[in-house]
Formats: C-alpha cells, structure tokens, sequence
C-alpha cells in the first residue's frame, strides 16, 4: 500500500544501548514477520525514511535506526569508516533480537549496507540500495574558488575535509540552525524535481542540523572500497537509481552494477533525482515490495 491514502502504522520512537557505549535511536514500525531495516543518508536521519514508514506494507515490520552521529543518536567515538557503522547496525540488529532482515540503503546508507552484507553475511537476506553511494566509495574532492569541486585534487585526510569550504559552509549552516541555506542546498541538488510538503521539509530541515559528524562522514564515504568483497555476495540485491540524480552519479552506478555482476537487478528511475522518496514515492514503495516478495518467493523455493 502505497505513502497516499495508506493507513499509517504504529510507529514508535525507541533506543538501543549498543555494547560499544553508543546509544541507537531508531524508529520501529508494527509489521508481520518479515522484517526490513532502513539505513539513511548523509544529512539526513530515520526521519527522512517517514514515507517509506507510512506507506510500506502492513506484512512488514521496519526498524529505522538514526546512524552514530545523526539524529537523536550518540556519538561518543568518532566514526572514522563506513565499517564502524556497519560495527553499529550489527550490534544494534543483536540488541533488537533481529537474525536475519532486509536491509534498504539511500546514498550512505548504500555503502553501510555493502559492508555489512560483507562483514557479516549472516545477517541480510537481501539488499535494496536507493541511489547508493558506489562499492568503491565516494570521492571527495577539494572546493575549488568557483564553488565547484576540483576533480585534479581529492582529499586525502580528514583534517582537508574538516578545513574545506564545503565542510565549512554546511557546518556554518547546522550550527547557525541556518534552515534557508540547507533548503537552498536540497533543492539545487536533492529535491530536483518534487518538493516535500512544507511541514515535512520543515521537519527534515530541522533533523539536517543534528548531525555531528559531517566531514567524518565525507572521509570514510572517500576511502570506502568493497568492490571486490561485493562479489562474494550470495544474497538478492537491487539496484534503484534517479536518471535526474545530482549526488550519486551513472558512473558510480555502473562500478555499483559492475562489481555486484549477475545477482543484482537494476532499476533506473525517470524524472527522478537524488530523493526517490519525493520525486517518485509510490513507484519507490512498489519497487521496494517487488524486491522483497521475489526474494520471500526464492526463499521458500520459487522464483524471483
């Protein structure tokens, strides 16, 4: 059932003690057996996943945890990879009493799904990356004085990404709880074609301003590399990505489709950009539902 006209269910607001002192929050939505788990983006938190919360089948039970550092999350020890929060949603999946789930990833949470399904392969029946951040990471590169990136210069260490003018700026603006900046930010590169509704962007807006670990982000964003793990994957993997996205580019969508071969299936979305929860809400909920039913029917021995 789709985000419009969709009944809305229980939704609550829970936290996680994770055995390595961080504390997860995370959103927990009532469902039947099957269960997935929702891994946000960069600037972003489980409060941007609420349409997927709202419209998503009643058959399954969704847990969307703020990562380290977003949210109402803590953020104790700095994250210095992607592995550390992949380290977070398995010590969080073992303190929710969850085995075995399927896990959705938008942007970053593209990557932290790559390295989980990698790092513990036990724990992911399939994986369903949204405008995914590549198996070979993200580059960073250094802000040139036009305002755009300089492709001749990527950064290397995290002290040029905490110094660099983009960093800088998009700090400015959560600290100064500068809403406007960030609005002008996300529609230039993130909400291209549709808008959220003002009370939810107002509510997305204020979330941005939580996050305290931007430039971390970036850098293990910039030195993720799982390409060749990828290809020992024996679980389903979908693959959805914007044709009008800003943020993840068709390069690093086809090194995505190139490293995980044969057992992904792409989808390419038109007149879609960066936010498929905006731009095409109803055909993300639809293709989010295919995914998971053919891969409930390989599990019990049909086919996909």
């Amino acid at each position: 059932m789709g985000p419009e006209g969709g009944k809305i269910m229980n939704i609550m607001r829970k936290q996680a003690a994770l055995s390595n002192g961080e504390t997860l929050s995370y959103q927990e939505r009532d469902g039947g057996e099957e269960v997935v788990v929702l891994i946000h983006g960069n600037m972003t938190s489980s409060v941007h996943w609420d349409i997927v919360l709202e419209g998503l089948s009643d058959e399954y039970k969704v847990y969307a945890p703020d990562l380290r550092g977003f949210g109402l999350s803590t953020y104790h020890e700095k994250v210095l990879s992607i592995e550390d929060f992949a380290d977070d949603i398995k010590l969080f999946l073992d303190e929710v009493g969850v085995e075995e789930c399927m896990l959705v990833g938008w942007s970053l949470g593209g990557a932290v799904g790559q390295q989980l399904c990698v790092k513990y392969p036990d724990r992911c029946k399939a994986l369903y990356l949204m405008a995914s951040a590549s198996t070979r990471g993200y580059p960073i590169y250094k802000t040139g004085e036009d305002g755009l990136p300089d492709v001749t210069h990527r950064l290397n260490e995290l002290e040029e990404v905490e110094q660099d003018a983009r960093a800088v700026m998009i700090n400015g603006a959560y600290q100064s709880n500068n809403y406007e900046a960030l609005r002008q930010i996300w529609n230039m590169l993130i909400y291209v074609h549709n808008k959220p509704e003002e009370d939810r962007y107002e509510k997305y807006l204020e979330d941005m301003t939580t996050q305290r670990n931007l430039a971390e982000t970036y850098h293990a964003l910039n030195h993720h590399d799982v390409s060749s793990e990828v290809q020992k994957l024996d679980i389903p993997v979908w693959i959805s990505w914007g044709a009008d996205d800003l943020v993840v580019t068709k390069e690093m969508t086809e090194e995505l489709r190139s490293d995980l071969g044969e057992q992904a299936t792409y989808e390419e979305f038109d007149i879609c950009g960066h936010s498929p929860l905006i731009d095409v809400p109803d055909r993300l909920i639809s293709s989010l539902e295919s995914f998971f039913g053919s891969v409930n029917r390989l599990s019990k021995g049909g086919s996909v």
